[in-house]
């Protein structure tokens, strides 16, 4: 008996450091709101990949925030967390006429976009440059989405890490999808 409670006592050990060393890298999110649809519904739940944010002296060894990710970041102007997708980087101009995106002058493709919205941002036209550290997120439905159109950018340590996997509910299964984008955009 006294065998078995070590052994017990080894294995709850060791799936204490794997739960803590699993809970460094990845991180559950449940989707609340409609801002993402249709790609992201409320009520699903994700697996999101926090060491693709990982910043060591001012770099991203595993690539950072990339233009076109679904990114779990804390809101610049309180203490949520959102679910935005990332579309300008630092340094990069944009405009939004009529709801379409243009990143340094030119369209961005959105294939993911089905919720259209109209708004032009600046409102007062002309375009915004994102400022360095900082990213312009928007959700993928521009109607209904708190996000940068508003007038925020989120700064690079707001982010909590790129949406990897959905697992609930079961029929939501799978890896999130991926956007590639020229890399002259």
């Amino acid at each position: 008996m006294k065998k078995f409670g070590q052994e017990l006592l080894q294995t709850l050990l060791i799936m204490g450091i794997l739960f803590a060393a699993t809970r460094v890298v990845v991180q559950n999110f449940r989707v609340d709101g409609p801002s993402m649809q249709p790609t992201l519904h409320t009520g699903e739940f994700l697996w999101v990949n926090k060491a693709a944010y990982f910043e060591w002296n001012g770099a991203y060894p595993l690539g950072g925030p990339q233009r076109g990710d679904i990114a779990v970041l804390r809101a610049p102007d309180s203490e949520d967390d959102l679910i935005k997708r990332v579309i300008g980087l630092p340094g990069d101009t944009l405009r939004i006429e009529k709801g379409e995106v243009f990143v340094n002058g030119k369209p961005l493709p959105e294939p993911y976009i089905s919720l259209h919205a109209t708004y032009n941002f600046p409102l007062e036209g002309g375009t915004v440059t994102v400022p360095s550290g900082e990213y312009f997120v928007l959700g993928d439905n521009r109607a209904n989405s708190r996000d940068s159109h508003l007038g925020w950018f989120v700064p690079a340590e707001n982010f909590v890490g790129r949406a990897w996997l959905s697992y609930w509910p079961p029929a939501a299964w799978g890896v999130m999808p991926g956007v590639a984008y020229a890399t002259d955009n």
